[in-house]
């Protein structure tokens, strides 16, 4: 019998999210995906399972989820209020077993923007062009609505109750960026300025770019120089006419006109997708060189996400189904509370 996901109740940003599709930017659609990759990678992680696979996306507000058979799922991204209809609370950032009929009831962030649902075999819909994500600005699916049931996929694991410290990523910060096309265009006192300014995240801010509004004036181009519409892609940071730069997210159109002072490295965009609105954020640019290194040090890092794991620890006054734990497959605080907790 197929497992099932039931959405009772789906917020208004809730869609399916992988880490999107390549090869299509020469046919007009950008690659999309998880706005928050790395939490994919760190869900992933949490369940034993390739992060490749589909979770939910949900974009400032959960919803109420029922499987139809024992499910193991993770948490990651923004954290948000989770608990089962027990009473029982789930730690975000951390794998679970969802019973099935119960329902988890998930509300709306804490602090970020993106949370994820991972389940042990992912969401099982039909691939479309290699990927099961939801790519809302070429109509590539659509957002989950209430009663909506959902396919899970084989699950080939069985551990649950693990935890991982996640990468600090929610309130800003240091954003390292590469020279981009036009970087020279806009001359080096304003390139100076770029990198000296802070900016404040605006309510502007979606999975196609994020608005970022600086403290003082704009920017522009020496001799007020205009450019061609050419490719784009995420990361890149455009100047709009106003001066003011967005750094383009992962749903971003393919072609664009505004010049680019730079682009983000690929490794702090989660910084960018989790921010809220009032965040505050400064640039420093680096050479390719160096970012070729930074970002093969990233990468090592998602490898090296499964030796971060460690167990759940939990209050024993507050488990309901203390005598049921499971730490690790085969091995329950029952038989072993000292382990356990």
């Amino acid at each position: 019998m197929t497992r099932t996901l039931t959405l009772h109740r789906a917020g208004p940003g809730l869609s399916l999210q992988d880490l999107g599709r390549s090869g299509y930017l020469a046919f007009g659609l950008s690659q999309g995906g998880a706005a928050d990759r790395l939490a994919v990678f760190e869900g992933g992680a949490l369940l034993g399972q390739a992060p490749d696979l589909a979770a939910i996306e949900m974009a400032g507000m959960g919803g109420v989820f029922e499987v139809s058979q024992d499910t193991r799922i993770a948490l990651t991204g923004a954290p948000m209020r989770a608990a089962l209809d027990d009473g029982t609370s789930l730690r975000w950032n951390a794998s679970h077993l969802l019973p099935a009929g119960a329902q988890l009831t998930i509300g709306a962030v804490q602090a970020g923007s993106y949370g994820y649902l991972h389940l042990g075999g992912g969401i099982a819909t039909e691939c479309r062009l290699g990927a099961r994500s939801t790519h809302m600005a070429s109509g590539l699916g659509a957002r989950l609505q209430d009663g909506e049931t959902l396919p899970i996929g084989q699950d080939r694991d069985s551990a649950v109750n693990l935890a991982l410290e996640p990468e600090p990523r929610l309130d800003g910060g240091t954003l390292r960026m590469v020279p981009s096309l036009q970087t020279d265009l806009f001359g080096a006192t304003e390139l100076a300025r770029f990198q000296d300014v802070t900016f404040t995240r605006d309510t502007r801010a979606n999975r196609m770019g994020v608005r970022l509004l600086p403290d003082g004036d704009g920017f522009a181009l020496d001799g007020g120089l205009s450019v061609l519409s050419e490719v784009i892609a995420p990361g890149d940071i455009q100047v709009t006419g106003d001066g003011t730069p967005y750094v383009l997210m992962s749903e971003c159109q393919t072609t664009g006109g505004y010049p680019r002072i730079g682009s983000v490295l690929p490794s702090d965009l989660p910084r960018v997708a989790q921010a809220q609105a009032g965040a505050r954020f400064s640039f420093t640019l680096v050479s390719l060189e160096e970012a070729v290194e930074l970002e093969r040090r990233a990468a090592e890092d998602l490898k090296r996400l499964p030796a971060r794991l460690h167990p759940l620890l939990r209050d024993p006054a507050s488990m309901r189904d203390l005598l049921s734990y499971q730490l690790v497959s085969g091995a329950t605080a029952g038989r072993d509370l000292d382990d356990a907790l």
